[in-house]
């Protein structure tokens, strides 16, 4: 007879996401740990080759500084989810089509999966989990998407809310036709543009109130 098959069953408190969480903790560890343990002969003996990119750099990020070891190759988003664990920057297409990883550089609504990281390295950065107040209050346009439901599956969401807040820096009181265009941009893969419009022009009145 056959022996039963045993199921290993997962430990308790291990999530799905607590595990990706780790990983991502557990790889910015390992890719910096090179730098931190570099003799001084590795520090100052050679400077960096012509055309080369320094690696290990400083973001600010949502209002903090943030060291981060980045190859020159590398994009924002994959820096911002990978390095810094800040997975509210969604990648969809990866090649500035969708706008789901729309981040503000300096204010601007930029794609994040088109910028390399190591040119906004004296720049400011915000991402979707930069908007929250400290207090845990949210941003007014995040609290118009709670009030309005405006998305299905919400993969989008992020980078919605972010070339919305984006345009109201430059139109703090758009028709639905400007701020339509203005983030026009961005995608719905649900197509359910009418309710994130209605969410986004209320989250326009929201940010005037306040």
């Amino acid at each position: 007879m056959t022996a039963p098959i045993q199921i290993q069953e997962q430990p308790n408190g291990v999530t799905r996401r607590k595990f990706i969480k780790g990983v991502i903790a557990a790889g910015a560890a390992v890719s910096a740990s090179s730098y931190l343990f570099r003799g001084p002969e590795q520090l100052f003996g050679q400077g960096s080759l012509p055309g080369s990119v320094e690696r290990l750099m400083t973001l600010t990020v949502n209002g903090q500084q943030r060291p981060v070891d980045v190859m020159k190759q590398e994009t924002l988003a994959m820096t911002l989810r990978y390095k810094l664990g800040l997975t509210g920057t969604k990648l969809g297409c990866d090649r500035s089509e969708c706008g789901a990883c729309t981040v503000l550089i300096d204010d601007v609504p930029h794609y994040s999966c088109s910028v390399l990281t190591h040119t906004v390295r004296n720049k400011k950065i915000v991402t979707i989990e930069g908007l929250e107040s400290a207090d845990g209050k949210l941003h007014p346009v995040q609290q118009a998407i709670v009030d309005e439901q405006g998305f299905q599956c919400a993969f989008c969401m992020s980078g919605f809310i972010m070339a919305t807040v984006g345009f109201l820096k430059t139109n703090p009181s758009p028709s639905r036709e400007e701020l339509a265009h203005g983030i026009s941009g961005n995608l719905c893969r649900c197509a359910d543009y009418n309710k994130i419009l209605n969410a986004m022009m209320r989250g326009a009145e929201n940010l005037r109130r306040a």
